[in-house]
């Protein structure tokens, strides 16, 4: 391993730290300072010596990777593996102008650390998934048994979807007062996939979206990526405040995203007087709803109000659904309802971009939804959240009393917790991250900062949950409030 690194990047430089990282390492290697096989420090070590943040190093590795000049292997450390070459080549090539001129934005900075160092070695108050100890193994080991003597064949499913999973759903969908035909459900590669799908195909160029602020959305590009424009509406406890939107003119076209069942992040329910009221609006000024009910099923104790899309009588409301939250994210599966020319448009495109979600995930989905067992194990996996919930909450109590507040949530994966105006969040996300513990910053869904942070209770042990709210108290104390 390297033992001695004196080089240091020019902060007074134009050219971007991580950019000079890159070029140094470059040299070092085609001059054969650094010959193939030789050790790189860890992030960390190579941040001190460096003297930068650790996201400035994992940019400068990723682009050396990209490259061919380092390799990182599972459980090994970093090492030189570009020979003079290809190094060479890399200097000629610079593929950040080509990384950059895409048309799909990138992730925000904390998004990108989030989904890097989401691994298990990581507490992951940041995961929006199920434990995986709630995974339903007999439920699936069933499905797989019965399934097994009709699997003859695993070739592109029918362009919607597999016809038994859709009226599957279809049949499912009727216990939220939905009832919609098999031909006005498109399967997707998950509820994210029915997103890019809207946002290419139905979005005129320059539309502007409406959505609750704070919302999940903003904390993905693929709208801004379709060349719309984002605007932010305040919610109260009864959901989306839709007066406080301004009505579309006649030569501009609009349309409302939203997600009024479990909130992400925040976890407001909106009532179903409001559903009434937003849905009136929508309709009176030709307002299309995009409703995201990725929660949908995810309740505590009591039945959340009836989904827009049952209160649609006009076909106005764009519905989607998803196993993701519910049952196994890994599956893959989610859907759309909508009226059939925008479901024939929908997979018209889809068909362009790939043939179809996994047809085995489709057939066991269709399986598990079939079977009678599948009630009780959304009852056992309802109780079980609600006392991960609960139990979450008493921890926030004995740690945060006095330096933070939350609304006690009713389903869902997560509290929305407002931290004392004396911790600075983005430094405490990296303080934390470099402590092995993720959680997601309130600014990466809302339209302004803020001092919320977003923790989920859904996928770590309630022990590891503490140990994680323990360490970011340290944290807290050490660096930003004294006792």
């Amino acid at each position: 391993m390297l033992s001695t690194i004196t080089w240091h990047p020019d902060k007074d430089a134009n050219e971007p730290l991580y950019q000079q990282i890159i070029n140094f390492f470059q040299h070092e290697i085609t001059t054969g300072n650094w010959p193939v096989g030789t050790k790189i420090p860890p992030q960390r070590k190579l941040a001190a010596l460096f003297d930068v943040n650790r996201s400035t190093i994992v940019t400068a590795l990723d682009e050396l990777a990209a490259i061919g000049s380092i390799t990182s292997t599972p459980g090994a450390n970093m090492t030189v593996s570009g020979n003079h070459w290809s190094s060479l080549l890399a200097e000629r090539i610079n593929w950040n102008q080509y990384v950059k001129a895409g048309q799909f934005k990138p992730n925000s900075h904390a998004i990108q650390k989030i989904n890097q160092f989401e691994t298990e070695a990581v507490i992951r108050l940041s995961t929006g998934e199920p434990a995986p100890e709630q995974f339903p193994q007999a439920l699936f080991q069933k499905a797989f048994a019965k399934l097994g003597p009709k699997l003859t064949s695993l070739n592109y499913s029918e362009p919607a979807g597999i016809l038994a999973l859709r009226q599957q759903i279809a049949r499912h969908l009727t216990r939220v007062g939905i009832h919609a035909d098999p031909e006005n459900i498109l399967i997707t590669s998950g509820s994210l996939q029915a997103l890019q799908l809207v946002s290419v195909s139905l979005f005129p160029k320059n539309a502007t979206i409406y959505t609750e602020a704070p919302t999940y959305v903003k904390s993905l590009q693929v709208f801004q990526s379709a060349q719309t424009h984002l605007s932010g509406i305040p919610m109260d406890p009864q959901g989306m405040a839709y007066w406080q939107m301004t009505p579309p003119s006649q030569d501009s076209r609009a349309i409302m995203y939203t997600i009024p069942t479990f909130n992400n992040p925040t976890g407001i329910v909106m009532s179903q007087e409001r559903r009434q009221q937003v849905l009136a609006f929508a309709q009176k000024h030709q307002i299309p709803i995009l409703e995201d009910a990725a929660y949908q099923d995810v309740w505590f104790d009591q039945k959340p109000p009836q989904p827009l899309k049952a209160l649609d009588k006009t076909g106005n409301v764009i519905y989607f659904g998803s196993i993701s939250k519910s049952l196994a994210p890994g599956l893959r599966i989610g859907w759309t309802v909508a009226a059939k020319p925008v479901i024939d448009r929908l997979t018209d495109v889809r068909m362009q971009t790939d043939y179809g979600a996994s047809s085995l995930s489709q057939l066991v989905l269709a399986e598990i939804l079939a079977d009678p067992e599948y009630e009780i194990y959304q009852a056992n996996f309802r109780r079980t959240l609600a006392e991960k919930a609960q139990t979450a909450q008493a921890i926030l109590h004995r740690y945060w009393d006095d330096i933070a507040t939350w609304q006690v949530p009713t389903g869902g994966f997560y509290l929305w917790v407002r931290l004392d105006k004396r911790i600075n969040i983005q430094k405490l996300f990296n303080l934390a991250a470099e402590h092995n513990v993720l959680f997601n910053p309130g600014n990466i869904y809302d339209f302004q900062p803020n001092q919320y942070i977003r923790l989920s209770f859904a996928y770590e042990s309630s022990q590891r949950f503490e140990k994680g709210i323990q360490i970011l108290t340290e944290l807290i104390y050490k660096h930003f409030i004294t006792k």
